[in-house]
């Protein structure tokens, strides 16, 4: 019995966001990470990945794109690092209740895609260590920043006809690999790693392609 190619990359993807959220939720020793991506067809932004807190019911949830810290991070295309929501004036309090759970900071960074912003890669409630807010941003905003990139590989991936030649479409797919790997000297040792995973998962989405 084969397997519907779509089927497939979708299944992979999940797995990609899934790896990117659990890391992303270790790194900051945080109560939950999550990516939320837009709904093409609404504008919506939709839950397609979950670790912690909410993981096993918040799956497809949607809120309108504007809503939340989240929304404005999308809004702005720029990361944000709210330690106390309570005094954040786009903090939705309705919206993060209807979760489940209401977190007392948040992180969260824009997921940006040939130009476009896509989604968010959003961290509740990191820990309590000593630390710097930058230092908390750069490296959120360079998982985003990766992970961004590597859904652009997806992407390009599904549009790409499946009677197309291998060789015509491996240019592109290789670019978006390069411009990955080329920063990760610079990556803080755990990022640098979710990074060489994400290859690793990308390398396999290149293969199954091709067969």
């Amino acid at each position: 019995m084969s397997t519907d190619p779509s089927q497939s990359a979708g299944l992979r993807q999940r797995r990609l966001l899934q790896s990117v959220v659990e890391v992303a939720r270790s790194v900051f020793g945080a109560a939950a990470a999550s990516v939320l991506l837009v709904d093409e067809a609404d504008g919506d932004l939709v839950f397609e990945a979950v670790a912690g807190e909410g993981e096993h019911h918040l799956l497809g949830t949607r809120f309108p794109a504007g809503t939340g810290i989240a929304g404005w991070a999308l809004m702005t295309g720029q990361p944000v690092v709210v330690d106390d929501v309570t005094e954040n004036p786009q903090f939705a309090r309705a919206a993060a209740e209807s979760t489940g759970y209401v977190p007392r900071s948040i992180m969260a960074a824009p997921l940006i895609c040939e130009g476009d912003c896509i989604g968010v890669l959003s961290v509740l409630d990191r820990d309590s260590r000593p630390r710097c807010d930058l230092g908390d941003v750069a490296s959120l905003g360079l998982l985003a920043t990766e992970m961004a990139t590597v859904l652009e590989l997806l992407l390009h991936l599904r549009s790409t006809p499946p009677v197309a030649p291998a060789a015509p479409s491996a240019a592109p797919d290789l670019a978006v690999l390069q411009r990955v790997a080329a920063r990760l000297p610079t990556a803080p040792e755990q990022v640098a790693a979710t990074v060489t995973k994400l290859l690793a998962m990308a390398d396999d989405l290149l293969a199954t392609a091709d067969g």
